[in-house]
């Protein structure tokens, strides 16, 4: 059975109605750091399954209970999330020799507040940056994404934008 993805980040402390009601929808969600409080993973746990990393403005409290990296498997696929991870022949210098000699089928970071979806052709992973969910920073629109993971597929990548 396809699982339904929200994956988002840089929220930093901002959570309303509109991405709960996405959060709803979805099987779990991911949230790639920059978190900001409890309040915001606390309400998205209240509606979903969550998955999270710390990012580099999260206090010692979300240090406490979120990871640096998260590394799973869902329906085949395997899946590494952390906040600062560079992009496809760029990788962050933390990340490199890991991705290099393990690549996951799937690599999310956050931190740039900047949507990215890319392929790296070299060692066959897709690599997503939803961009940033919060209103701190200088994006000018909000971005998710959503997507499902079945059978070792990964499909159905929709970007959602909201306004600012």
């Amino acid at each position: 059975m396809a699982q339904k993805i929200l994956l988002l980040s840089d929220t930093h402390g901002y959570i309303d109605e509109k991405i709960l009601n996405y959060c709803k929808n979805a099987d779990e969600v991911w949230h790639a750091g920059d978190i900001g409080n409890h309040e915001v993973t606390d309400k998205i746990k209240e509606v979903s399954v969550l998955r999270a990393v710390y990012g580099n403005i999260d206090d010692k409290n979300i240090r406490n209970e979120f990871p640096l990296d998260q590394k799973f498997t869902i329906e085949g696929v395997s899946v590494w999330i952390t906040h600062i991870g560079g992009y496809p022949y760029r990788y962050n210098p933390r990340v490199k020799e890991s991705i290099l000699l393990r690549p996951p089928k799937l690599f999310i970071s956050g931190h740039s507040h900047i949507l990215k979806v890319q392929y790296d052709k070299k060692l066959k992973l897709l690599h997503m940056n939803p961009g940033a969910a919060g209103k701190h920073g200088f994006h000018k629109v909000r971005t998710l994404l959503r997507f499902e993971i079945e059978n070792t597929e990964i499909k159905n990548l929709e970007i959602i934008e909201m306004k600012r």
